[in-house]
């Protein structure tokens, strides 16, 4: 018998267990790779609020987060827990994209698999690091901002691949630049060679919900552009932070003239 992909990938989804849904995801992606037969059929998604997650870290708004110097004991781990975060939860927003997406071909699932497995080895390499730091993951508080985005975007592939690739993936490529330059400072050669490694899998990351994006709009006819820029205002999307990685963006799908209109966007008033 068949294996059936879509209960495989919410089981993985609702997993709490960092390590075992690390693994699982691992030994999906390949086992799909492999050429196991994955049998497609399933009922229709169902809304899920909230994806599988320990308890910690305990998740608190934006601004309630703790501003620490990097060159700090507790300042420099609080930013490698802050990535080991967003790793993770990138892991649940891949697995999310695969499994509810369900009328798109198995090359779109097998991309989302292949960034679930990606974001599942970025967080091993993170939380690795972190624990010689003296920290594991949890030890912080963290935010949940990103999954906020996938709960907006659960009902339409062509949003969910402009407004969570195309923006808050497309966001790191601009912020790891200057995370890198910081734990430069204090020699963290080991955070720099993950961080070297993740933003080269994240412009790969940007350019698959890019492809994505670009799809849909051809099947439904739409300008993707313009129709990217009337989603990213429709949603108040998080804008543009300078410096924007012009060179990773390009290379991830973005055409200058896009970044240009990006860059010129400012967030609506109140």
């Amino acid at each position: 018998m068949n294996r059936k992909i879509f209960p495989e990938l919410l089981e993985l989804l609702m997993c709490e267990v960092p390590q075992a849904k690390c693994a699982a995801v691992a030994s999906l992606w390949a086992d799909w790779q492999a050429g196991v037969v994955f049998d497609r059929a399933a009922a229709l998604p169902h809304a899920i609020d909230e994806p599988g997650r320990p308890v910690r870290p305990e998740l608190v708004e934006p601004s309630a987060l703790r501003s620490r110097r990097v060159g700090t004991r507790e300042g420099h781990a609080a930013m490698i827990h802050a990535i080991c975060h967003i790793e993770f939860t990138a892991i649940n927003l891949a697995l999310d994209a695969a499994w509810r997406f369900r009328d798109l071909p198995d090359a779109y699932l097998a991309d989302w698999l292949c960034v679930a497995a990606d974001e599942a080895r970025h967080f091993g390499l993170l939380r690795a690091h972190l624990q010689t730091l003296g920290f594991d993951y949890g030890d912080f508080p963290a935010h949940a901002g990103l999954w906020d985005m996938a709960r907006r975007t659960a009902d339409d592939a062509l949003t969910r691949m402009a407004l969570v690739p195309r923006v808050l993936e497309a966001r790191g490529l601009d912020a790891t630049p200057p995370i890198m330059d910081k734990l430069r400072t204090i020699g963290d050669a080991p955070a720099l060679a993950i961080l070297d490694l993740i933003l080269s899998d994240e412009i790969t990351h940007v350019a698959i919900g890019d492809r994505w994006f670009r799809h849909l709009c051809a099947q439904r006819g739409l300008a993707p552009e313009a129709t990217f820029l009337q989603l990213f205002n429709t949603f108040n999307a998080p804008r543009l932070q300078p410096p924007v990685n012009e060179k990773a963006r390009l290379a991830a799908g973005f055409s200058a003239t896009e970044i240009d209109s990006l860059s010129a966007q400012r967030r609506p008033a109140a």
